[in-house]
């Protein structure tokens, strides 16, 4: 079977886990190897996601590994066996891989988390907004790259506005709320965006005013995915260097601390509307 030559980040996500697996047993890759009856030149490609596992080496693997937490296990499975196409395919070749593996991440999550400090999250911007945001990029983007870009991020808004909808929690900076992100009206008509959406049950959206006392934990945009078992949740920040998906449990638990910190800092969801109203006014 051929390599693959770009593994997404699902794929490269669940190579690692067999390998903090394996690590975790103590065992070499060579000895990994022997329990399947394969070269260790297989287990490379398993664990950098150059190649794929079928469920019966997989389970194979966790029962050598020693691991006994099943849903954890069926979790990796699913990850292992799924072969459908979503709907981000069809910009493949068209945006940066980063693009596709955000949306898959979407597609799979069980919940949605964001801290917002300079810009309204991806998911609650209006088109109008997201087209004033891809706009200021610098190299300037082509008028294709562009709008592609920009209908990119409105399909995305399926994870909380689909038939499948999950619960999403909000919480953004009054910073990013008052920042003109395009001209005055956008602006009215972004705010407006974000207060009919929290009206959604499934929907929570808190604010940070700039007159919170001892507060500086919002430091830096935060996206919390929640995977089908804690385990695997993932955050998600942008850098100077490109989208980074953090997976590690130490940093996961950190980002659950900080963001549990945040929420509970930050305006409950009815002052947060009408803070959001107030802003709106004074534009």
């Amino acid at each position: 079977m051929a390599l693959r030559r770009e593994p997404t980040a699902r794929q490269k996500r669940l190579a690692a886990e067999l390998r903090r697996l394996r690590e975790a047993a103590d065992l070499t890759a060579r000895e990994a190897a022997a329990l399947l009856g394969v070269s260790p030149v297989q287990i490379s490609h398993i664990e950098s996601a150059l190649a794929g596992v079928s469920e019966e080496r997989l389970r194979r693997l966790a029962s050598h590994y020693s691991c006994t937490d099943g849903q954890f296990i069926d979790a990796l499975v699913a990850m292992a066996t799924d072969r459908a196409r979503g709907w981000w395919e069809e910009y493949r070749g068209l945006l940066p891989t980063s693009f596709l593996d955000l949306s898959e991440l979407d597609h799979h999550a069980k919940f949605r988390h964001d801290v917002a400090v300079l810009y309204v999250p991806g998911l609650l911007q209006t088109e109008e907004y997201a087209h004033a945001v891809f706009s200021s990029r610098v190299p300037e983007l082509t008028q294709e790259e562009l709008e592609l870009r920009v209908r990119h991020r409105n399909a995305r808004r399926v994870i909380i506005e689909g038939p499948t909808a999950v619960p999403y929690s909000a919480v953004i900076h009054e910073a990013a709320l008052r920042i003109r992100v395009g001209d005055r009206m956008a602006s009215r008509t972004q705010l407006a965006r974000i207060l009919e959406l929290s009206e959604a049950d499934n929907v929570t959206v808190r604010a940070i005013p700039f007159d919170l006392d001892n507060f500086t934990r919002a430091g830096s945009a935060m996206t919390y995915s929640g995977g089908t078992v804690a385990k695997l949740d993932t955050v998600v920040r942008d850098t100077l260097l490109g989208t980074v998906f953090i997976d590690s449990e130490a940093q996961l638990s950190s980002a659950r601390t900080i963001f549990r910190k945040i929420e509970d800092a930050s305006l409950a969801p009815d002052r947060s509307r009408d803070f959001i109203h107030s802003v709106a006014k004074e534009l």
